[in-house]
């Protein structure tokens, strides 16, 4: 079982760098096959979130495993329709029911909604000072985003969840999450599979003997990225998680920087205001 790297965050808690993307896994069955062999496989963190409609299935899922509540990282988002003063809290607190918690390990905004996105951030806030969410961070914010945030927040998010992969590599955005100590988290990291025949990675692929997407993974885990491949299918859940018997070289990672398109293929947050 391969030893998942710990990464420390801003507020001094960690997350584990591989996390099991749980986007469109909605049949129940499936879910918990997914769920235990990604357990057997060495999966710690499950990244849910409310408009997924599957929050109550993670809950049933590590509930009837044998793991403790403390052994698992569960991050769950809030819903673009709950981010309003009135609704933001209570639907938190019905995430928590059906995950069968009391708390969450991170919680994220989902997306930069203009105008209701101060406030909401305020309400994390006051979650994050109850406990009940031990990190805060936001989903699909871009630099302009993340600097209005900085000018009204208390609590400074720890992670930038964003469509994030080799044909979208982002340089600005991690640069400057670099410098004020955001973690960069890549979702869609296999570009949703829309890629499959690119060169460079898979001459790369053959050089270490690894499978194209397992080229795809190790570049974002090569430059500490948090990584959250989604799937249902066993041989893959194993393979997304297999990165670390082998490193990418400085070579590798100047070839790779190279096929960036700045190509995305999940909803933009680029011209929201």
């Amino acid at each position: 079982m391969p030893q998942v790297p710990d990464i420390k965050l801003a507020d001094g808690k960690i997350i584990p760098q591989v996390g099991l993307g749980l986007w469109q896994s909605t049949d129940e069955e499936e879910f918990i096959n997914a769920f235990n062999e990604a357990v057997k496989s060495g999966y710690r963190h499950f990244d849910t979130a409310q408009a997924y409609t599957n929050e109550q299935m993670l809950g049933k899922a590590w509930k009837e495993s044998n793991l403790k509540r403390e052994d698992i990282f569960i991050t769950t988002k809030i819903h673009i329709k709950n981010f309003s003063k009135k609704k933001l809290i209570p639907s938190f607190e019905e995430s928590l029911e059906k995950l069968q918690t009391d708390y969450v390990d991170l919680l994220l905004l989902h997306f930069p909604v203009t105008v209701l996105r101060k406030n909401a951030w305020a309400k994390m806030e006051e979650i994050a000072e109850s406990k009940r969410a031990r990190s805060i961070g936001v989903s699909n914010y871009t630099v302009r985003h993340l600097e209005e945030l900085f000018k009204y927040s208390k609590i400074r998010p720890v992670i930038n969840q964003v469509e994030l992969h080799v044909f979208l590599q982002q340089p600005e955005l991690r640069k400057f999450c670099k410098e004020n100590n955001i973690q960069v988290e890549a979702y869609s990291p296999l570009a949703r599979a829309h890629i499959l025949d690119n060169p460079v990675v898979q001459k790369i692929a053959e050089k270490h003997d690894k499978s194209y997407t397992q080229i795809m993974l190790r570049w974002l885990i090569d430059n500490d990225l948090v990584i959250i491949p989604k799937s249902v299918n066993p041989k893959r859940i194993q393979e997304n998680i297999d990165l670390f018997d082998f490193k990418l070289d400085e070579t590798d990672l100047a070839e790779l920087e190279e096929v960036d398109q700045d190509k995305r293929f999940c909803w933009s947050p680029v011209h929201v205001p």
